[in-house]
């Protein structure tokens, strides 16, 4: 362990919400801190509205009051930046501009030790252009805490290009003793979570955009289906859409504006238009006092079919053959080439949606993706309107019968759960062999940065890897944009999946 001895004394420069957070930790975990903030007065006040949240701990048995009186004579406020110097690690968390964040960091090399440790909680710009200005750049790496960071373990700690690895590692050292969960990534733009969770946002956007549903009915089959704890509309309000909306341009522009990372018009709509979310009073969502929050579309009770036929495998869909039996559905099986299908007594065909159309695939019915069919509460359909009515009703009965509430949307590519999966699972594969972060820390990173159900690498490998890439491939046949090409990455991982090699170190 390199941690830096708890006798050390840290700075937090920027006394914003992130910043006081980040000094909470450092304090809680029994270094000296020190405050500083540009405006005047604000590291005080600061100062006591941690001493407050102190306060609180104790009255919730987390902090005895010795520990609180003792942390609160740990914690000093710096009237200049020169009340820094002899700290061994400064934590920058200010306004999200290169040149504010170049000009701190160069002032502070003129007060503090070669020896120090400098450190930018950035979450969108280059790690490595923030401290290429820098006289010793090597001790100059990024931890980016998650809001709130008292509360959220995750720290990315990223090194830049010119990032030593002995600084590297003291930064890493230094959070997983404060108690954080650290993951080590390179210098890439939005990191690891940043980047990954770009299609959880963009594909639920593009989703409404393509009126295949109603934001609450997106973020309703999300959830209940995908097994997220929000959707993609309620996360963006709580999280701010100037501030979502920011990290998605900057991703996309880092990218030479990558097709897959393209930000969203209708966002775009809302950030304009003064719509900003929770904060505002107005998103996606309505928070006025006395507005009422929209249901998501739910189908109206349909009878179950009386049977139904299993010809081929269903893949990532196989568990629904035994939840037909238990709920007293006659299961008829019969072998059969091609995409595996639940022929209904009416002639319909059920199919998992595998990134065709309904309509192109002559009127068959599709269902979309669940992490766990037993344990989803919703189920989504899709069909085209030629699809004869008998079919999607006795599609809506079947899984009415399974005791899932039905969400009928139109008749996209991919549907809504699939195809956001497939493409978080891409972009999770592709960072990994872009050498990002390793496999490990990819999955932990979304899990505790993001709070997804399961890590896209371990959810990848659980759809069949082969599944995700041919769903994709048919996406981009549709939609030739680029937005949904497979990555390199994907292609080589699901063509050596069959042979026990497609998860990637």
């Amino acid at each position: 362990m390199t941690a830096l001895d708890l006798s050390s004394p840290v700075a937090v420069v920027g006394t914003g919400t992130m910043g006081q957070g980040i000094a909470q930790v450092a304090l809680v975990a029994g270094h000296p801190v020190r405050l500083y903030d540009a405006v005047a007065g604000r590291a005080r006040e600061a100062a006591d509205a941690i001493g407050a949240r102190l306060d609180r701990l104790v009255e919730k048995n987390r902090l005895t009051g010795a520990e609180r009186d003792a942390a609160r004579a740990r914690l000093t406020s710096a009237e200049t930046l020169s009340g820094l110097a002899g700290c061994a690690l400064v934590v920058e968390a200010v306004v999200e501009r290169l040149d504010v964040k170049q000009e701190l960091f160069r002032a502070l090399e003129e007060v503090v030790g070669d020896d120090c440790l400098l450190a930018t909680n950035t979450s969108s710009l280059s790690v490595t252009a923030v401290g290429g200005a820098l006289r010793i750049p090597g001790r100059f790496v990024g931890l980016h805490f998650f809001n709130p960071a008292p509360l959220l373990p995750l720290v990315e700690v990223v090194a830049g290009a010119a990032t030593d690895a002995a600084s590297a590692t003291r930064a890493y050292d230094t959070a997983r003793a404060w108690g954080k969960t650290p993951v080590a990534c390179a210098d890439t733009p939005g990191f690891v979570v940043n980047r990954i969770a770009r299609p959880f946002y963009a594909e639920a956007f593009a989703l409404h955009e393509e009126r295949a549903a109603d934001p609450a009915t997106i973020d309703a089959v999300l959830r209940e289906s995908g097994g997220f704890r929000m959707g993609a509309f309620e996360l963006t309000d709580l999280i701010g859409q100037d501030v979502n909306e920011s990290v998605t341009h900057s991703v996309w522009q880092s990218f030479f504006q990558d097709a897959r990372f393209t930000p969203s018009l209708a966002q775009r709509r809302l950030v304009e238009s003064g719509r900003l979310g929770r904060k505002s009073g107005q998103g996606w969502y309505d928070y006025r006092d006395g507005a009422e929050r929209p249901e998501p579309h739910t189908a109206e009770p349909a009878g179950p079919p009386a049977y139904v036929v299993v010809e081929g495998g269903l893949g990532p869909a196989a568990g629904l053959v035994g939840l037909i039996r238990e709920a007293g559905i006659e299961v008829r099986e019969e072998s059969g080439a091609g995409a595996g299908s639940l022929v209904l007594p009416g002639g319909g065909r059920l199919r998992l949606t595998d990134g065709r159309t309904s309509a192109g695939l002559g009127g068959v019915v599709h269902f979309d993706l669940a992490l766990d069919y037993r344990r989803a509460g919703r189920i989504a359909l899709a069909a085209a309107g030629t699809t004869p009515p008998r079919a999607l009703a006795e599609a809506t009965g079947l899984f009415q019968a399974l005791g899932k509430k039905v969400s009928v949307v139109g008749d996209v590519p991919g549907m809504i759960v699939a195809r956001t999966v497939a493409r978080i699972v891409d972009l999770a594969y592709d960072a990994v062999d872009r050498g990002v972060a390793s496999a490990a820390d990819v999955d932990t990173a979304m899990r505790l940065g993001v709070n997804y159900p399961l890590g896209p690498v371990e959810w990848g490998r659980r759809l069949g890897l082969r599944w995700v890439y041919e769903l994709l491939g048919e996406l981009r046949r549709l939609d030739p944009s680029g937005r949904h090409a497979p990555s390199l990455a994907l292609h080589r991982h699901a063509h050596v999946s069959d042979a026990g090699e497609g998860t990637p170190s």
